[in-house]
């Protein structure tokens, strides 16, 4: 994976201390990731960077949208997404990203590229289903909810059955007769 070079941050000339990157994530941003689930993104986030004598602090923070399409209709929609994300950077005796919360860089290293905690965060800020707002408060008109509910079951409990094989009443004795 090639890194992008607008989010590698040199941080051999700064001050111990905070200082603070803000970055506008786009489409462009995911499609470097061949990540194309997304249909528009307008995310912005802030990258703290807290400066210490022997490690570095970063501390992400982002919100915004994606436009992503719903998983029950297939119609797209904003969904907004915000979190944070806190990790450590140190110097050791070479490169090491095994730990998701703790990134070792080699000692003379100048700079650290974050793009992929970037792009970690917001994936796994979203929700796992994409639900339409619309679908959730019945607003959204659509031929494929039209469908769904033609083709769903009408209230139909299974307790409700007449035709229950006497067998199954017999095990149900069992069950009750301790």
């Amino acid at each position: 994976m090639n890194e992008m070079k607008e989010f590698a941050i040199p941080f051999v000339g700064l001050k111990l201390g905070k200082h603070i990157f803000t970055f506008e994530i786009r489409n462009t941003f995911f499609e470097h990731f061949e990540y194309d689930e997304f249909n528009d993104v307008n995310i912005s986030l802030e990258a703290v960077l807290d400066k210490k004598t022997t490690l570095l602090e970063f501390t992400l923070d982002f919100s915004g949208f994606v436009k992503v399409n719903c998983d029950l209709t297939n119609e797209p929609f904003n969904q907004e997404v915000s979190g944070n994300y806190h990790f450590v950077v140190k110097f050791g005796e070479e490169f090491n990203d095994e730990n998701e919360d703790l990134l070792i860089l080699p000692h003379g290293s100048y700079q650290v590229n974050i793009q992929q905690y970037i792009y970690e965060s917001i994936v796994l800020a979203l929700p796992s289903k994409r639900i339409h707002p619309g679908v959730k408060d019945g607003t959204l008109k659509s031929d494929i909810l039209e469908k769904l509910e033609e083709l769903s079951p009408k209230g139909k409990d299974i307790s409700e059955e007449t035709d229950i094989d006497p067998r199954w009443d017999n095990l149900k004795k069992l069950l009750t007769d301790k």
